[in-house]
């Protein structure tokens, strides 16, 4: 493997591993948060099926962010997926910057369209 790719790679899987921390201090600390509880497992099982190779991981205000970002922090161009905790469903956006693809009210993170929006989004070259 080139050093671009294993520096990519490293910077995705750091990005994991402080995402997974900063949820995991949230749900521990304070019980208002449990609400991220979900969120917490959907990463886990993520990086357990090694998809921490295909995205970078982040957290926007309230949100979970997927990206194929090789940088910390999102360019107006670059295209992400947004998974937003509301009450007990999940508001799943796919987006460009502030532009608006598709967007999902869903109950369980199991749901094939966040799948299918994280399928489109691991056809994206990373950039």
């Amino acid at each position: 493997m080139e050093a671009a790719s294993e520096e990519i790679l490293k910077r995705f899987n750091e990005s994991w591993t402080e995402t997974q921390l900063f949820y995991t201090n949230l749900v521990d600390s304070y019980d208002a948060y449990d609400t991220f509880i979900p969120l917490l497992f959907f990463l886990k099982k993520l990086r357990k099926a090694g998809e921490d190779k295909n995205f970078r991981v982040g957290t926007s205000m309230n949100d979970l962010i997927l990206s194929r970002s090789a940088e910390f922090g999102l360019r107006p161009d670059q295209k992400f997926v947004a998974v937003q905790v509301k009450g007990n469903l999940f508001i799943i956006s796919f987006r460009t910057g502030t532009k608006l693809h598709k967007e999902y009210r869903i109950k369980d993170l199991d749901d094939e369209r966040l799948t299918g929006l994280l399928q489109t989004l691991k056809n994206i070259l990373i950039d």
